[in-house]
């Protein structure tokens, strides 16, 4: 991912992406999904600027996180996620009673940038709290607050540093994205190739049929 300076918009990037992959993906149920290790955990900020802890958007409800740049323009990089994620949050919608089970978190590389009210403007109605599947814009009050984050995930990054030698923000990211269950459990990391919206929608109704019912949590 080049994050490159430049401001792309949600219906932007959804367009940016490129053409799926074909493939037929498992039926849900039919395949387990190993346990790979805990989600992390740190305090985040949402778009209205309220401080919590992260795992109050990984636990209780089937997530599927990622991290970005508001204005990201790389083809393969945010605007992919996004174009996945858009996706998966349509098909999902069609079904409410699906839908009030899983979440979506988008959690910034860049909090210099990438304030609560950037966060708001490029959210817009995706992150309405009315909505059976919530969209949630996260990010940090600063680098030192999100790169144990970062690092716990294991996501790859460097910092990038200003003229006096402070962090300002984490680049160069491979793009990751997140599956992690109701117990906060992260059970698939997908990278660009297997980003594919078929195949992550099974693996959500897979996870959800494990153990039959779960819950809400406690952000929703």
């Amino acid at each position: 991912m080049l994050g490159v300076l430049a401001c792309l918009g949600p219906l932007d990037a959804m367009a940016a992406g490129p053409p799926r992959q074909q493939f037929t993906a498992p039926a849900p149920g039919s395949y387990r999904l190993e346990t790979i290790q805990p989600a992390a955990d740190g305090e985040v900020l949402d778009a209205e600027g309220t401080a919590g802890p992260l795992r109050r958007y990984t636990t209780g409800k089937v997530t599927l996180l990622s991290f970005m740049y508001t204005y990201c323009v790389d083809p393969v990089g945010c605007p992919l996620v996004f174009d996945t994620f858009s996706t998966l949050r349509t098909r999902l919608l069609a079904n409410p009673a699906l839908a009030r089970r899983v979440r979506l978190v988008s959690l910034s590389f860049d909090p210099g940038n990438d304030t609560p009210a950037a966060l708001r403007h490029y959210a817009g109605n995706l992150a309405a709290p009315t909505s059976a599947l919530r969209w949630h814009f996260l990010t940090t009050r600063n680098v030192a607050r999100l790169r144990p984050i970062v690092d716990a995930f294991g996501q790859d990054v460097t910092v990038t540093l200003d003229a006096q030698g402070r962090p300002t923000r984490l680049y160069n990211h491979l793009v990751k994205v997140f599956l992690i269950d109701a117990r906060g459990q992260v059970r698939e990391i997908y990278t660009t190739a297997y980003l594919m919206p078929d195949v992550i929608y099974n693996d959500i109704r897979t996870l959800l049929m494990e153990g039959g019912r779960q819950g809400g949590g406690p952000h929703g």
